[in-house]
């Protein structure tokens, strides 16, 4: 197998790791993983902190960067090639 494909294998297994990592962390109706560690801060006036607008922006992050990982492992990855 390619150097290369080694390497989106193991971008896109630390972008679904993280995926899962970062969702957990969300809150739903109040409460989650989130509340540990920002419930003290204030709530800016469109309703969410900036913990959980944080959380936002590392989530896609790790989400653009599985599912571009994934389209390039399409391209670059041939099993039993």
């Amino acid at each position: 197998m390619d150097t290369v494909a080694y390497i989106f294998i193991a971008i896109h297994v630390i972008c679904a790791i993280g995926l899962v990592v970062f969702v957990l962390l969300h809150s739903g109706k109040g409460t989650g993983l989130s509340s540990l560690f920002g419930a003290s801060l204030p709530v800016a006036a469109t309703g969410t902190g900036t913990i959980e607008k944080n959380l936002d922006r590392i989530t896609i992050g790790f989400a653009a960067g599985y599912g571009l990982s994934a389209l390039i492992l399409m391209i670059v990855y041939h099993p039993g090639a």
